[in-house]
Parts: structure tokens; C-alpha cells; sequence
């Protein structure tokens, strides 16, 4: 009996710890995005999700699979600057306007070659 006990305890901590970490995954810190002709993008990922709060802000745009973005492009479901114009700009100006610090507003702020 007492073994079927350690056993079910052994289980529920292995599954809580399991859930813990899943949901502690936020994913890489920063992420390297191919940006195109004007140089790639180091994009403080856990930054914006701290910032935000929860992933569905640029996600519902978006999967969240490496690549996503590239592969929407290309299949033509997205249009190339459509998220930095509707998402990236777009919030960096509304927390500027709110008197709030903001990301870049540029170009050549994001974009390094």
C-alpha cells in the first residue's frame, strides 16, 4: 500500500513539475528574424512577453513556429512589413503617445546589417 502511494506521489510531482516548466517556457530571450535587405532583427522576445502579457498580443497574427513569418510571405498570407507596420509600430507609438516607454520608431533601430 504504501508503495502505490509513493508511486501516485512520485507521478503528481513529475506531472506538476512538468506543468510548471511548460509554462515557464517562454521560448528563446531573443530572437534573430531575417529582416530582409535592411539587416536582420535582434527581437527581445521575453521583453515583449513581460511587457505584454501573454503571447496571442503578436501571436494571433502569427504561429508560433520558427519561421512563421518567412513561410507566411512566401504563401503570400502576409505581406512583408506587415507586422512591423501593424504590430511593432503601431504599439511602439500608441506607448510613446501614452507617455510610456516605447521601442524603436526606425528602421535602422531594429534592423542591424
Amino acid at each position: 500500500m504504501r508503495t502505490k502511494t509513493l508511486l501516485v506521489f512520485l507521478i503528481a510531482v513529475f506531472f506538476i513539475t512538468a506543468i510548471g516548466v511548460a509554462i515557464e517556457n517562454k521560448g528563446e530571450r531573443t530572437k534573430e528574424l531575417f529582416g530582409g535587405d535592411r539587416g536582420n532583427v535582434s527581437f527581445p522576445h521575453h521583453l515583449h512577453q513581460d511587457k505584454l502579457g501573454g503571447c496571442n498580443t503578436c501571436h494571433s497574427v502569427f504561429p508560433r513556429t520558427h519561421g512563421s513569418i518567412g513561410d507566411m510571405k512566401k504563401k503570400g498570407t502576409l505581406k512583408p512589413k506587415e507586422v512591423m507596420n501593424k504590430q511593432c509600430i503601431k504599439c511602439h507609438r500608441a506607448e510613446k503617445k501614452a507617455g510610456r516607454k516605447s521601442g524603436p520608431l526606425t528602421c535602422s533601430k531594429c534592423h542591424v546589417k
